[in-house]
């Protein structure tokens, strides 16, 4: 029988938000059946909290954000990606900022927290995963994401960008907790030098840095590269973590210079699809 689970023990880490450059703690609790991922925020007065759920995004700039009420957190695309992928259904996530630890830049960190918590096995069954019945397309000037009836969660991804040690990048893989782990939870976020004044003008990219985002010049790489195609597993893995926001799904994603917006975009329809 396929049963619900959540995290076994309460774990912590202390780290600094990619956009919001604030120190920040993040502790994930055991949380009961039914509940889902749940962020609350202990900075806040009365701990407001905001479920990750497609209806609560309200922002894609650079980043996922998630508000509900005084609730509001961002850049939660990494670790729903890792809850989903391992298969935990349900954790209460207290942040003491409005943003996670960034830590690498990856899913890697929030691998390391699950494992050394443990995972607990409940009593309650699953909810059924949605299953893609027919195509379901989100479409912008030039890119796209659709997601196509499929045997099993599989995504396909080409990024194109113009920088001249980029191009074209070609991902296509089955997710299975084994591959999530292998091939993109190391894959970090991307950034382009000629890009930063501009974005910490607008209040992003405040806690980036060579150890935390894979940086580009004009014309080099300035980070140790993981992958040679780094940048487009760092695209599925956000993916992943937007279509976290719906919960399991059975489907062949299929995309094209996707980003938040898109994902997000798809996340809402496919919620509608399924009503």
């Amino acid at each position: 029988m396929d049963r619900q689970t959540t995290v076994a023990s309460r774990v912590t880490y202390t780290g600094i938000g990619l956009h919001s450059g604030r120190d920040v703690t993040i502790a994930l609790n055991p949380a009961p059946a039914g509940s889902g991922i749940v962020f609350t925020r202990t900075d806040l007065a009365g701990t407001p909290r905001v479920a990750a759920k497609a209806i609560n995004v309200t922002n894609t700039m650079r980043a996922t954000t998630l508000e509900a009420g005084e609730a509001k957190v961002f850049t939660v695309e990494h670790l729903l990606a890792a809850f989903a992928a391992m298969g935990i259904d349900n954790c209460l996530v207290e942040i003491s900022s409005v943003e996670p630890p960034v830590a690498d830049g990856s899913s890697l960190l929030f691998l390391k927290l699950f494992e050394t918590a443990g995972t607990q096995v409940l009593s309650e069954l699953r909810r059924p995963p949605i299953i893609i019945k027919q195509a379901i397309t989100v479409r912008y000037p030039e890119k796209f994401i659709t997601i196509l009836p499929y045997d099993g969660f599989r995504i396909t991804f080409t990024s194109i960008n113009p920088h001249p040690l980029l191009g074209v990048q070609f991902g296509d893989y089955e997710i299975t907790p084994e591959v999530f782990a292998r091939e993109l939870a190391p894959a970090r976020t991307i950034g382009f030098m000629h890009e930063v004044e501009a974005l910490k003008a607008q209040g992003l990219a405040l806690g980036g840095s060579l150890d935390n985002v894979v940086v580009y010049d004009d014309e080099n790489c300035l980070t140790p590269l993981r992958f040679s195609d780094e940048l487009v597993r760092h695209k599925i893995l956000d993916v992943i973590g937007d279509l976290a926001l719906v919960g399991r799904i059975i489907g062949h994603v299929i995309a094209v210079k996707s980003s938040h917006a898109l994902n997000t975009a798809l996340a809402k329809e496919i919620v509608k699809a399924s009503m």
